[in-house]
């Protein structure tokens, strides 16, 4: 079943993805025409929902050694022997003083929840994205209803994510006292209560709701100059995703800085800054950053976190198209004559 007719860069005239049904001037579909180009009307929820979920999965696996050592540039006042002055420098050192598999501390975790989060992320964003697009601008693709749909999104996404998140951090850190997922899912738990893995929750949406606005908006226009017609193109997909992600992530990473702060409640920056108990809410941890760091501290790991996050977004939207692709036609090639 052929997508794409007449050569590079023609996918071909008719529907475009966001469910535009401008002519391409060409014309030269054939009988898959409702595939790729139709996806966002034609396609199951269940779809949208596996595709999500592989394309996150995937996403943070790959990435995970460098957000490892993200977490780690991003703490406030870290033990002499965890400064780093680089992302491959910091990964080295670890490697050779901690063990080759200690940046993968908290894998598991992430991955059990960057399956349903992502599930629920990008079925929410399609969805909400053509019902946006169709009150907003009945001809084309609106910016505005792609970052109003990608706000959204993020609400489900997170609440799903930020226990995980949580959990992660804490092994991710220096001299971690934990040493497994489920040890420090229990002594979180016995010693702080539920609302530990969620202490963080409202700095995660006033950080990833912009980022994700901003992540949507990018990625749709980009898709607009490079893909007008919204055909299946990986080389696109990748170049999109890419620099959505890394122009997102440096415009939020003092929400981060904060967020990090707020999931390790990292002892000895607390300690210095004559904090006694826990940390607190989004407007205690500006402040905390600001009297440790000053600005500077804002902006911590932004090169961790613009390296980790310009791949990771090109490997989801990448593996996000690709199974929405494959399954839809799939379903299309076994779907039984009328």
């Amino acid at each position: 079943m052929e997508l794409r007719c007449g050569g590079v860069g023609s996918q071909a005239g008719g529907r475009r993805m966001d469910g535009d049904s401008r002519d391409g001037g060409g014309g030269c579909k054939d009988a898959g025409s409702e595939d790729y180009e139709n996806l966002p009307t034609s396609v199951s929820l269940s779809i949208h929902m596996t595709a999500g979920a592989m394309a996150g999965i995937l996403e943070h696996s790959v990435m995970y050694p460098v957000d490892s050592v993200k977490t780690r540039m991003q703490s406030l006042n870290p033990d002499p022997k965890a400064h780093y002055t680089s992302v491959y420098g910091a990964l080295k050192k670890i490697i050779r003083t901690e063990g080759f598999w200690r940046p993968l501390r908290g894998l598991n975790v992430m991955m059990m929840g960057a399956g349903p989060a992502h599930a629920l992320y990008f079925a929410c964003y399609e969805n909400m994205k053509r019902t946006l697009n169709a009150v907003f601008h009945h001809q084309g693709n609106s910016h505005l209803a792609n970052g109003i749909a990608g706000s959204m999104a993020t609400l489900l996404h997170d609440a799903v994510m930020n226990p995980a998140e949580v959990v992660k951090q804490r092994l991710q850190m220096y001299d971690s006292p934990h040493r497994s997922a489920l040890s420090c899912i229990r002594t979180v738990w016995g010693t702080e209560g539920l609302g530990a893995f969620y202490r963080s929750y409202t700095t995660q949406l006033t950080m990833n709701v912009p980022f994700q606005s901003i992540h949507f908006i990018t990625y749709e226009f980009l898709q607009e100059q490079i893909n007008p017609y919204r055909g299946y193109n990986p080389q696109s997909h990748i170049i999109s995703g890419g620099l959505a992600g890394a122009l997102a992530a440096a415009a939020t990473t003092p929400l981060d800085v904060c967020k990090t702060l707020l999931n390790t409640q990292e002892n000895m920056a607390l300690n210095l800054a004559n904090i006694s108990g826990r940390l607190s809410g989004m407007a205690n941890a500006f402040r905390t950053v600001y009297q440790l760091n000053g600005l500077p501290g804002y902006f911590k790991g932004v090169q961790a976190r613009v390296i980790y996050q310009m791949p990771s977004t090109a490997i989801s939207w990448s593996v996000y198209e690709f199974f929405k692709y494959f399954l839809t036609k799939h379903k299309l090639e076994n779907r039984t004559p009328y």
